[in-house]
C-alpha cells in the first residue's frame, strides 16, 4: 500500500536505509520517494520543484538554499560551512545541493531561491511579474583531455549541459564558440554559460551569477528603456529620450512620407534610432555595476512604422492602403543586426504587429492588460498621434487604429508644448469670476499661491484637457465647442480674434491664449479617438465595458473626469477609469522575463480580429456625433451627476440614401 503523504508539523520517520524516503516540497505541495543520500536539489528537479541553482550543484552560487528544521537531512556539509563562511548562510537554511535525504522530511522552497518566483511591478497596478527565465546560466567544470582523446571541448561542454542541466541538443554561437577555449584557460576550466532555446550565446570563466536584459518601447516621441535582472525580473535602471526619428516628422505618417520622397530618408531615421538606443544603454548602466556584456537579451516594441523603421524594413507600404506590412509575426535576431553593442551572442526580441496600424507595442499593452483573460469587457486607449484601441474579454476581441494626429501631445496647438519644466498641466476656472489658476510641471503650487514664483511657458498636453474642460463648464466654451464671445461682458479674458474669440489663460512674461483653432484641434483628435472605440463597441454589440484602460505616459497625466468631459472615454463611474502608465514598457519588459509570456502574446495575436477604420461606414457619424463636448448621442447621464455640463447639442441627423 502507498504510505501517506507527510503533513508540515508532523514527525517523521527514523532513517531506515533499507527503503524510500518520502518528501514534501513546501509551497508547492509536490512529493515523492527517494533513496537515503539523495540531495535535495536532486529531488526537487526530479519532481520538477521550483528550486533554482547555477552552479550545477557544487555548493558555489547559493542559488538553492531551502528551509528545514527536520533532522533527517544530513547534518551540515563542508561544503556549507565553506559557502557560509564566504558569503553567509541564515541560520535555518541549508543549500539543497549539499543537503541529503535520510528519512522522511519536509522541506520549504523559499520565494528567493525559486526561479518562476512573483515580483512585485512597482507602478500604478503593482501586479506580480511571474518569472520564467528565457535565459539560463549554467556552471560546468570541464576535465582535462586526454591525449588521443578527440572530443571538442563544444562537444565536451555539451554533454554535461546534457548531463546536469537535461539540455539536449547545444549548439553554439560562433562569437561564444571564440571566446570558449580562453574562457576554459583563463577559468581553469571551470566556466559560466549562457543557454537561450538549447543555443550557447555567452561565456564566462569560472563561476558567473548575473544577466541582464533590456525592455525598450519604442514610441514616435520618446524612447523609453528598462535595465532589469534576469533572474528575478527587476528594474535595476531606466532611462528616456526624445525619439531623435521626430527631426524627420512630428508623426508616423510625415515620416513615412519623408522615407518615400528622399532615397535615403528610410535609412537615415533606421540609423538615427538605433544609434539613440545604443547610447541610451551607456546612459541607463552608467550608475550600475553591470557591464554592456552581462546584458543577454532585449526586447523592443513599438507602432508599425516604428517597428519596420528599426528592423530597417520600408516603412512606404503602410503608408498607404491596404497597410500592409512587410512581417506581422514576432521576430527572433541577435542584437549585433540592431547595431547594438551588447555581448556580442545577445540575443533580441521584436513582439508580433497585428495589423498595419497596429503594432508591437499594442501587443505588449494586451500582454500587460490581459483583456483576453478578463471575464467583463476592456476598453483600452492607447493615445498618441496615432490612437491604438483593444476591446473585449476572454471570449473575442477587437482592434483598431485612430489617427488623432498630435494635438493632445501639444503641436498644432498655439501655445502648445511637450511635457517640460513651465508646461501647465492643472487648470482650474472660478465659475463665477472665470479667473483661471494653473499648476506647472516642476513646482506643486497653485498660481494663486502668494509663493508661486515658477516660470509658465506653455500648454502640456493634460492642461490642454483641463482648460478645455474648464472652460466647457465654465460655460465660456459651448458643447459644440465655440469659444462664446458673449463671455467678453463678464471678463476681459474673452478677446476677439477676426470673426472668433480666444481666452487668456495666462498673462504674464510669455501670454498664454486658447483659440478656437486650438479647440478644433482638440475636437479633431478627439473625435477620431472616440469614433474609434465607439466603433468597435458597435461590432462588439456593447453599450458599457467593465473599465477603461489609458495607457501610454499621456494617458497616465489625464484626468479622468477631464477626459470624460470632453468625451474621450466612456461615460461611467471615474474609478473604472484606470492609468495603466507605460503599459506598453510594463508588456515589453514581461517578454523580457518570461518565455511563456512570448508564446502566450504570439498565440493572442492571432485571434484577435482587426478593423479598418477607414472602411466602416460608421466611423464617420461617430466621428461627427463626438465633436461635441462629450458628446452629441450619448447623453453622459452619470458625468451629469458629478459635473454641471451644458445642454446637450441635437444629434446629428443621418441622411436617406437615395435608391
Amino acid at each position: 500500500m502507498p504510505r501517506e503523504p507527510v503533513v508540515a508539523g508532523a514527525d517523521v520517520d527514523a532513517d531506515v536505509p533499507d527503503r524510500d524516503h518520502i518528501v514534501v516540497f513546501t509551497p508547492s505541495g509536490r512529493r515523492g520517494n527517494f533513496k537515503a543520500g539523495t540531495t535535495v536539489l536532486q529531488a526537487a528537479r526530479n519532481l520538477g520543484v521550483d528550486l533554482d541553482s547555477i552552479c550545477g550543484g557544487r555548493g558555489i552560487c547559493g542559488r538553492c538554499q531551502i528551509a528545514s528544521e527536520s533532522s533527517k537531512l544530513s547534518g551540515l556539509t563542508a561544503t556549507e560551512r565553506a559557502y557560509a563562511k564566504r558569503k553567509g548562510l541564515t541560520p535555518g537554511r541549508r543549500l539543497g545541493c549539499a543537503a541529503t535525504i535520510h528519512g522522511d522530511t519536509i522541506v520549504d522552497v523559499p520565494v528567493e531561491s525559486q526561479v518562476h518566483r512573483p515580483v512585485v511591478r512597482k507602478s500604478l497596478d503593482a501586479r506580480p511579474i511571474n518569472v520564467g527565465p528565457v535565459v539560463r546560466l549554467c556552471y560546468l567544470e570541464l576535465p582535462i583531455s586526454d591525449l588521443g582523446d578527440a572530443t571538442s571541448e563544444a562537444a565536451r561542454a555539451g554533454l554535461l549541459l546534457a548531463k546536469d542541466w537535461q539540455i539536449p541538443d547545444i549548439w553554439w554561437a560562433f562569437s561564444t564558440l571564440q571566446s570558449l577555449q580562453s574562457a576554459l584557460l583563463s577559468g581553469d576550466r571551470k566556466i559560466t554559460v549562457a543557454v537561450q532555446d538549447n543555443h550557447v550565446i555567452a561565456v564566462w570563466p569560472g563561476l558567473h551569477d548575473r544577466a541582464y536584459g533590456l525592455a525598450v518601447d519604442i514610441g514616435s516621441t520618446t524612447l523609453a528603456l528598462y535595465l532589469c535582472d534576469l533572474s528575478d525580473g527587476s528594474i535595476i535602471a531606466s532611462s528616456g529620450a526624445m525619439n531623435p526619428q521626430i527631426r524627420f516628422g512630428e508623426d508616423v505618417m510625415s515620416r513615412v512620407s519623408y522615407a518615400m520622397m528622399n532615397e535615403d530618408g528610410a535609412a537615415a531615421m533606421t540609423d538615427a534610432v538605433r544609434s539613440e538606443l545604443d547610447r541610451l544603454v551607456g546612459v541607463v548602466l552608467e550608475d550600475t555595476a553591470v557591464t554592456r556584456d552581462e546584458v543577454l537579451n532585449i526586447v523592443l516594441v513599438g507602432n508599425p512604422v516604428m517597428h519596420h523603421l528599426l528592423l530597417g524594413l520600408d516603412p512606404a507600404p503602410l503608408g498607404a492602403a491596404p497597410f500592409a506590412l512587410a512581417i506581422d509575426e514576432a521576430m527572433h535576431l541577435p542584437a549585433t543586426s540592431l547595431d547594438l553593442n551588447l555581448n556580442s551572442g545577445a540575443q533580441a526580441y521584436v513582439l508580433p504587429c497585428i495589423a498595419g496600424h497596429v503594432g508591437a507595442d499594442t501587443a505588449a499593452v494586451i500582454l500587460s492588460e490581459q483583456p483576453h483573460k478578463s471575464a467583463e469587457p476592456v476598453l483600452i486607449i492607447d493615445i498618441g498621434t496615432n490612437a491604438e484601441i483593444v476591446l473585449g474579454d476572454q471570449s473575442r476581441l477587437l482592434a483598431a487604429s485612430s489617427p488623432t494626429g498630435p494635438a493632445f501631445e501639444g503641436a498644432q496647438i498655439s501655445a502648445g508644448q511637450r511635457a517640460a519644466p513651465g508646461a501647465i498641466e492643472r487648470v482650474r476656472i472660478d465659475p463665477e469670476t472665470l479667473e483661471p489658476k494653473v499648476k506647472v510641471i516642476g513646482n506643486d503650487l497653485w498660481s494663486d499661491d502668494p509663493a508661486f514664483d515658477a516660470q509658465v511657458t506653455g500648454l502640456c498636453g493634460s492642461g490642454i484637457i483641463e482648460v478645455i474642460g474648464e472652460m466647457v463648464l465654465a460655460r465660456l466654451v459651448t458643447a459644440d465647442g465655440i469659444i462664446d464671445g458673449e463671455m467678453a461682458s463678464r471678463t476681459s479674458r474673452i478677446e476677439a480674434s477676426d470673426r472668433t474669440f480666444s481666452y487668456t489663460l495666462w498673462d504674464g512674461a510669455t501670454k498664454i491664449q486658447v483659440t478656437q483653432d486650438d479647440i478644433r484641434a482638440i475636437q479633431l483628435a478627439k473625435g477620431a479617438l472616440t469614433a474609434g472605440w465607439r466603433l468597435l463597441m458597435d461590432i462588439a454589440g456593447l453599450q458599457t465595458v467593465s473599465r477603461t484602460v489609458l495607457s501610454g505616459a499621456f494617458g497616465a497625466h489625464i484626468d479622468p473626469l477631464y477626459a470624460m468631459i470632453l468625451g474621450m472615454v466612456p461615460d461611467g463611474p471615474l474609478e473604472t477609469i484606470i492609468a495603466a502608465g507605460n503599459a506598453a514598457g510594463t508588456g515589453a519588459r514581461l517578454a523580457l522575463v518570461n518565455g511563456a509570456a512570448r508564446r502566450e502574446i504570439e498565440d493572442v495575436v492571432r485571434k484577435v480580429e482587426k478593423i479598418e477604420t477607414a472602411t466602416e461606414a460608421k466611423f464617420q457619424d461617430h466621428f461627427v456625433d463626438a465633436m461635441a463636448f462629450p458628446n452629441k448621442a450619448a447623453p453622459y447621464t452619470h458625468l451629469r451627476t458629478l459635473v454641471d455640463l451644458p445642454a446637450p447639442v441635437a444629434a446629428s441627423k443621418k441622411r436617406r440614401r437615395r435608391r
